[in-house]
């Protein structure tokens, strides 16, 4: 049940862990959030709608390549795999390569179980003939999968270049938790997003009808319902832009003037226009992506991408260890 804030009537909703992480992350010299927590039930849909804007160019764009190469990937790839959906959310991407793979079982795994778990009702009536699992799991910081989930042929999905949400260090931990979760004809097809202009980039993370902001400043709500905050998303503007230095876009939540904020076990003061990190999403060149793996435990076997080289998917096969 909620529990309420000492001296505050705002319930609890999280965990001991997540509060703690939470309050770490705003006591932190540079306030910060994880994005993970930008994925609540709304926060999922309103990614859904950045999905369809003409600026975000990653997902029609990782779209196009699955559309031309994914009769190579499934020949690739080979029938009757395990099908592990990372960061599942409304499992339409997977469920576009299930004609090709024919996998043999599809876990779904999402931060936000309650919007997984109508995602997975509805693909289940679609395609009753697959065994379908919904896992709600933080696999951002471990990977530990239930005995339901089938050892033989894994195959990990991760579209929409979430990987470059981690540093390139968390990002290697991050894929040598998921090959050590591998059997010996295990494997990972990832989406990585590419270099490119930052006129384009910056356009893909601050669209002109403010759908981002309003994703990104979802978050505050979301961290009032989990740890009793006290945020009021007025007093706050959305940030998204390239940093070329270090080859990632940054989203951060600006302070539109001095306030005061009040959490579970703590309280800060901001300055006005001081920030609040919320997201990094890195971009990669071709090499370092297929290096990145390389050093986590993959072997690159395919690389596809689009004809203007702005994303790139890629199978890898874990290598034997």
């Amino acid at each position: 049940m909620p529990t309420s804030c000492p001296n505050d009537t705002n319930p609890v909703h999280a965990s001991a862990a997540v509060l703690a992480e939470l309050d770490a992350g705003l006591r932190a010299g540079t306030a910060c959030i994880s994005p993970k927590f930008l994925y609540d039930a709304l926060g999922s849909r309103l990614f859904e709608a950045i999905c369809e804007l003409p600026e975000y160019y990653p997902t029609r764009t990782e779209a196009s390549i699955f559309a031309r190469h994914g009769p190579e990937m499934a020949r690739a790839i080979g029938p009757g795999a395990t099908l592990i959906d990372l960061g599942a959310g409304n499992c339409a991407k997977a469920a576009g390569l299930f004609p090709l793979l024919h996998p043999a079982q599809y876990v779904a795994i999402d931060i936000s179980f309650d919007f997984l778990r109508e995602s997975i009702e509805r693909l289940q009536q679609r395609f009753p003939h697959i065994e379908m699992t919904g896992l709600g799991l933080d696999f951002s910081t471990e990977l530990q999968l239930p005995a339901v989930v089938r050892q033989e042929h894994r195959l990990f999905f991760y579209p929409g270049s979430s990987i470059g949400n981690f540093t390139p260090d968390q990002a290697s931990a991050f894929l040598r938790r998921i090959r050590a979760q591998c059997d010996g004809g295990g494997g990972l097809l990832i989406g990585i997003d590419l270099v490119k202009d930052s006129a384009i980039l910056d356009a893909a993370y601050d669209d002109a009808i403010g759908v981002t902001a309003a994703f990104n400043l979802n978050l505050l709500r979301h961290v009032n319902h989990l740890a009793g905050a006290d945020f009021d998303v007025r007093q706050w503007r959305h940030s998204g832009v390239y940093n070329a230095l270090e080859g990632r876009i940054e989203m951060h939540l600006e302070a539109r003037e001095a306030l005061v904020v009040r959490w579970r076990g703590g309280t800060r003061s901001f300055a006005r226009g001081e920030r609040i990190h919320t997201e990094n999403s890195y971009k990669y060149q071709p090499a370092a992506a297929v290096g990145l793996l390389e050093q986590s435990g993959f072997q690159a076997t395919r690389v596809w991408t689009d004809a203007a080289g702005w994303f790139a998917v890629i199978h890898a096969r874990a290598i034997a260890q």
